[in-house]
Protein backbone atom coordinates (compact mmCIF):
# COMPACT_ATOMS: atom_id res chain seq x y z
CA UNK A 1 0.00 0.00 0.00
CA UNK A 2 2.86 2.33 1.01
CA UNK A 3 4.18 2.20 -2.42
CA UNK A 4 0.97 2.38 -4.60
CA UNK A 5 0.86 6.09 -2.24
CA UNK A 6 4.32 6.69 -3.01
CA UNK A 7 3.87 6.16 -7.25
CA UNK A 8 0.31 8.25 -7.19
CA UNK A 9 2.15 10.69 -5.36
CA UNK A 10 4.79 10.91 -7.85
CA UNK A 11 2.06 10.98 -10.77
CA UNK A 12 0.04 13.62 -9.39
CA UNK A 13 3.63 15.95 -8.92
CA UNK A 14 4.10 15.27 -12.71
CA UNK A 15 0.76 16.16 -13.64
CA UNK A 16 1.56 19.09 -11.87
CA UNK A 17 4.77 19.81 -13.45
CA UNK A 18 2.70 19.65 -16.25
CA UNK A 19 0.25 22.20 -15.35
CA UNK A 20 3.51 24.34 -14.86
CA UNK A 21 5.38 23.70 -17.92
CA UNK A 22 2.50 23.90 -20.27
CA UNK A 23 -0.03 26.78 -19.11
CA UNK A 24 1.35 28.70 -16.19
CA UNK A 25 4.96 28.57 -17.46
CA UNK A 26 4.52 32.79 -18.50
CA UNK A 27 2.53 33.02 -15.22
CA UNK A 28 3.92 34.54 -11.97
CA UNK A 29 3.06 31.30 -10.91
CA UNK A 30 5.20 29.28 -13.31
CA UNK A 31 7.74 32.28 -13.12
CA UNK A 32 8.09 31.66 -9.64
CA UNK A 33 8.76 27.98 -9.78
CA UNK A 34 11.34 27.91 -12.37
CA UNK A 35 13.09 31.20 -11.13
CA UNK A 36 12.18 32.90 -14.96
CA UNK A 37 12.09 36.56 -15.76
CA UNK A 38 9.13 37.66 -17.70
CA UNK A 39 10.86 37.82 -21.14
CA UNK A 40 12.53 34.27 -20.17
CA UNK A 41 9.07 32.93 -19.33
CA UNK A 42 7.99 34.44 -22.69
CA UNK A 43 10.80 33.12 -25.36
CA UNK A 44 11.11 29.44 -24.27
CA UNK A 45 7.16 29.14 -23.76
CA UNK A 46 7.38 26.56 -25.86
CA UNK A 47 10.48 24.51 -24.93
CA UNK A 48 8.65 24.55 -21.36
CA UNK A 49 5.32 23.16 -22.81
CA UNK A 50 7.29 20.67 -24.70
CA UNK A 51 8.91 19.66 -21.46
CA UNK A 52 5.80 19.60 -19.55
CA UNK A 53 4.09 17.15 -22.45
CA UNK A 54 6.99 14.59 -20.93
CA UNK A 55 6.22 14.99 -17.52
CA UNK A 56 2.36 13.84 -18.60
CA UNK A 57 3.73 10.85 -20.11
CA UNK A 58 5.99 10.10 -17.37
CA UNK A 59 2.27 10.37 -15.25
CA UNK A 60 0.35 8.81 -17.64
CA UNK A 61 2.81 6.18 -17.24
CA UNK A 62 3.38 5.25 -13.61
CA UNK A 63 -1.16 5.67 -13.55
CA UNK A 64 -1.11 2.41 -16.00
CA UNK A 65 1.17 0.70 -13.84
CA UNK A 66 -1.16 1.33 -10.81
CA UNK A 67 -4.34 0.59 -12.76
CA UNK A 68 -3.15 -2.34 -14.63
CA UNK A 69 -4.80 -5.40 -13.26
CA UNK A 70 -1.93 -7.65 -13.77
CA UNK A 71 -0.09 -7.25 -10.38
CA UNK A 72 3.45 -8.43 -11.91
CA UNK A 73 2.93 -6.46 -15.42
CA UNK A 74 1.87 -3.44 -12.82
CA UNK A 75 5.09 -3.45 -10.79
CA UNK A 76 7.30 -3.98 -14.17
CA UNK A 77 5.47 -0.66 -15.72
CA UNK A 78 5.56 1.44 -12.87
CA UNK A 79 9.33 0.00 -12.06
CA UNK A 80 10.26 1.38 -16.10
CA UNK A 81 8.64 5.05 -15.53
CA UNK A 82 10.10 5.18 -11.92
CA UNK A 83 13.41 4.82 -13.16
CA UNK A 84 12.87 7.39 -16.01
CA UNK A 85 11.00 9.70 -13.48
CA UNK A 86 14.47 8.98 -11.54
CA UNK A 87 17.04 9.57 -14.65
CA UNK A 88 15.54 12.46 -15.66
CA UNK A 89 15.78 14.21 -12.00
CA UNK A 90 19.61 13.75 -12.56
CA UNK A 91 20.00 14.56 -15.97
CA UNK A 92 17.79 18.07 -14.64
CA UNK A 93 20.12 17.94 -11.62
CA UNK A 94 22.92 18.15 -13.35
CA UNK A 95 21.66 20.43 -16.46
CA UNK A 96 19.32 22.89 -14.86
CA UNK A 97 19.00 22.81 -10.92
CA UNK A 98 20.27 21.02 -8.07
CA UNK A 99 16.82 20.58 -6.45
CA UNK A 100 15.46 18.89 -9.54
CA UNK A 101 17.50 15.77 -7.94
CA UNK A 102 15.49 15.81 -4.46
CA UNK A 103 12.14 16.83 -6.25
CA UNK A 104 12.21 13.83 -8.74
CA UNK A 105 15.06 11.55 -8.17
CA UNK A 106 14.67 11.08 -4.38
CA UNK A 107 10.92 10.13 -4.29
CA UNK A 108 11.05 8.24 -7.11
CA UNK A 109 14.15 5.86 -5.43
CA UNK A 110 11.87 6.00 -2.42
CA UNK A 111 9.44 4.39 -4.53
CA UNK A 112 11.16 1.91 -5.86
CA UNK A 113 12.74 0.46 -3.15
CA UNK A 114 8.93 0.32 -1.38
CA UNK A 115 7.91 -1.76 -4.46
CA UNK A 116 11.00 -3.86 -4.65
CA UNK A 117 9.63 -4.43 -0.62
CA UNK A 118 6.01 -5.14 -1.32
Amino acid sequence: MAAAILVAAIAILHIYILVLEMFLWTTPRGQKAFGLTPEFAQQTKALAANQGLYNGFLAAGLIWGLLTPSVEFGWQIQMFFLTCVAVAGIYGAATAKRSILYIQTVPAVLAMVALTLA
